[in-house]
């Protein structure tokens, strides 16, 4: 009679248990490789499909995406940078930016692909590459080699799984006082 009951706790609970770790496994795992292409046009678009986990409140942000200039001419590259702000010593674990006209906020231009990062060319999007904790990240984007005009970076800085920042829009960094 033990040896039957041993049998039939182990036949119930193994499958529930390897459900269990299985989801747990997808959790941990999902996109530690960046954001998929689709995420440029779903229904929430630049913002994470994180199962019921939606964007924390814009003002309690604590990054900064800095471009160091809103115009474009042909060919011109710019820098963005994604950083805490200053004296928040948080790190985030991934970044989905876009960077959009800001005349038509047609999708525009391409980035330049670097260390831990994944560009997604049908959106003019870039992503993280890895799921590490990082301190900042600068990334270049590149101007249209046909066009001139005002450009935005817009998307979502995530710190863990469930804890992101959505439609996030650059700020420009300040032209030197001379």
């Amino acid at each position: 009679m033990k040896d039957r009951f041993n049998r039939i706790s182990w036949t119930h609970v193994l499958p529930s248990l390897l459900l269990v770790i299985v989801l747990m496994g997808c959790t941990a795992l999902a996109f530690p490789d960046g954001a998929p292409a689709d995420t440029c046009v779903k229904k929430r678009a630049n913002q994470p499909n994180h199962g019921t986990a939606r964007s924390q409140p814009a003002d309690t942000n604590p990054f900064e995406v800095v471009a160091d200039s809103q115009t474009y001419h042909p060919g011109q590259q710019i820098s963005v940078v994604v950083y805490p702000h200053s004296g928040h010593g948080q790190v985030f674990r991934g970044f989905f930016l876009q960077a959009r006209d800001a005349h038509s906020n047609e999708w525009i231009g391409e980035w330049v692909q670097s260390e831990n990062t994944k560009t997604i060319p049908e959106c003019s999007a870039i992503t993280h590459a890895d799921k590490k904790d990082k301190l900042g990240a600068k990334l270049i984007w590149k101007a249209p080699q046909n066009k001139r005009g005002n450009v935005y970076f817009t998307g979502t800085v995530l710190q863990q799984y469930g804890t992101f920042w959505s439609d996030i829009v650059n700020k420009v960094q300040a032209e030197p006082q001379y």
